[in-house]
């Protein structure tokens, strides 16, 4: 066989979800998990949001030095039109 026809090699990782051995390799319609399961358990983590990036807490400065008005856009109400 030539470098141009030999199959890439099937390597055995573990599975993100169980830890058991997954075979990585393009015929696991799950890969990287071992199976169809745990392929699912891990994706209904992500839906639930169990898994979250950490980071520092916003802190909502209250008063903020604005007079009261919040930094997001504008919204107005009632009619379509601003009187100046």
């Amino acid at each position: 066989m030539t470098a141009s026809t030999t199959a890439p090699a099937v390597r055995t990782v573990r599975c993100p979800a169980c830890g058991g051995p997954s075979l990585y390799a393009a015929d696991n319609l799950w890969r990287p998990f071992c199976s169809e399961r745990c392929k699912n358990l891990d994706f209904g983590a992500w839906a639930s949001e169990n898994y979250r990036v950490a980071a520092q807490p916003v802190v909502d400065g209250g008063d903020g030095g604005d007079g009261g008005e919040s930094s997001g856009p504008a919204v107005r109400s009632g009619g379509g039109s601003i009187n100046h």
